[in-house]
């Protein structure tokens, strides 16, 4: 009897089912990382020179005193940033402190998971919901981001809001979140570019306000400010050779010849502008699509090609990798899946068998480095090859999307084809 009253009268569909299994998959796999994996810790805390700092800046002493030599986590982040994060240091026992801002973050991550449900209008009650859920807290760059114990969710939360209050043109608004978390890291300021070419230029006001506001508050309450800028800037512009994933990076850790990491970057930024050309081109019309789509690339090579790139960075990608639900994405094929596996699980490559210890290392080490850069080259070869079928069939001025996607509007002289639609081989016109 109890059995038969736990069975959902409402699971006819695959969708129904997959949606009552995986729910208990997703809340488990939450608690788990939340509670357990986090708590516990692992490698590195990333909280406790934040902790150290906020002290310090409460109490007047110094703040960027971080020894670069070694390769524990430095404190890195601005005055503005210093001023915002300085209340974690209220809870004065040290992992008190470290289970709140656990707490904190993953409270952001799934007030983000939420807010990106409704973005691609999706509820609650609908079957991705579970998934995204649990396809979110299984991911390295979550997992991680809670048990290093780093400010990673809260950005994400950011960027959700941002996103939402960029295609509701609320700029101000926009330009006052993406402002916060630019004055604790710049990881979001390469979405100012979306705002730039959309016309919203009073996402600028903000955006660019709200640190120079913040940081003008924090230079007189603290001890040493201009130690950021002589000390803690210079080391941002370096490149170091470990926990980095980006090109330069890695090519410092193989030892690669600089003009050959030059000739890589290089490469990959010409690839990464005539993307962002053929998306603002031809999809800026199609808002979500294309805010989603681009500031994915965006992201994914502010990560890749300057000179300090981490794995758990990935999660600024989620709204990108939601783009699948679309009818237009460029992720609807397994190389797209293969670069998002490289970078967003957790599943180590290392081995300790004889002989095998080499390979393990190299593939777990460059595999997010070429996950994002095959994700790059995904959306270039997509994008190019839809331009190319377009401009041949001359069909450019209806843009290139696939016919299958967006059949070409009928005109008296297309020819037709045997169910009588309209062709996708119209006169050839005029390329801008």
């Amino acid at each position: 009897m109890l059995l038969r009253q736990l069975e959902p009268r409402s699971a006819r569909t695959t969708a129904e089912v997959i949606k009552f299994a995986l729910w208990p998959f997703a809340v488990m796999t939450v608690l788990n990382r939340v509670f357990i994996k986090a708590v516990n810790g692992f490698i590195t805390d990333d909280f406790r020179p934040v902790y150290q700092a906020s002290l310090d800046f409460l109490n007047g002493r110094p703040v960027y005193t971080a020894n670069f030599d070694s390769v524990d986590p430095h404190y890195l982040y601005y005055p503005s940033g210093t001023l915002l994060i300085a209340p974690v240091a209220w809870v004065h026992d040290y992992e008190k402190a470290r289970w709140l801002f656990i707490l904190l973050n993953a409270a952001a991550i799934i007030l983000a998971w939420y807010l990106l449900l409704r973005l691609f209008r999706f509820t609650v009650n609908s079957v991705v919901a579970p998934v995204l859920l649990f396809a979110m807290f299984m991911s390295e760059t979550v997992t991680n981001t809670l048990v290093f114990t780093n400010v990673n969710g809260c950005i994400l939360l950011a960027e959700m809001l941002f996103l939402h209050l960029l295609l509701k043109r609320r700029d101000l608004w926009a330009g006052v979140v993406l402002g916060l978390s630019i004055a604790v890291k710049p990881t979001l300021a390469p979405l100012l570019l979306i705002a730039l070419v959309r016309g919203q230029w009073k996402v600028f006001i903000t955006a660019l306000g709200v640190p120079i506001v913040l940081t003008a508050i924090a230079w007189p309450m603290s001890k040493d400010p201009e130690q950021f800028f002589s000390r803690t800037a210079p080391y941002l512009f370096e490149t170091r050779d470990y926990f980095n994933s980006s090109i330069p990076g890695n090519g410092e850790y193989y030892g690669l010849s600089p003009w050959l990491i030059w000739i890589i970057r290089l490469g990959m930024g010409v690839l990464v502008a005539l993307s962002l050309w053929l998306l603002w081109r031809y999809y800026r019309q199609d808002e979500l699509f294309f805010v989603c789509t681009a500031s994915g690339v965006l992201l994914t090579a502010y990560f890749l090609l300057p000179s300090l790139g981490q794995m758990y960075y990935s999660m600024m990608l989620f709204p990108f990798l939601m783009t699948v639900v679309l009818r237009s994405s460029v992720l609807r094929n397994w190389p797209a899946w293969l670069a998002i596996f490289g970078f967003m699980t957790y599943d180590k490559w290392l081995s300790d068998r004889p002989g095998w210890q080499h390979f393990g290392r190299d593939l777990d080490y460059l595999r997010v480095t070429f996950g994002w850069g095959l994700l790059l080259i995904v959306v270039f070869c997509v994008l190019g090859d839809r331009y190319l079928t377009a401009k041949r069939e001359g069909r450019l001025q209806f843009g290139i999307d696939p016919t299958w996607i967006k059949p070409v509007p009928a005109t008296p002289d297309s020819p037709r084809s045997a169910d009588g639609s309209a062709t996708a081989v119209a006169k050839p016109i005029s390329v801008e």
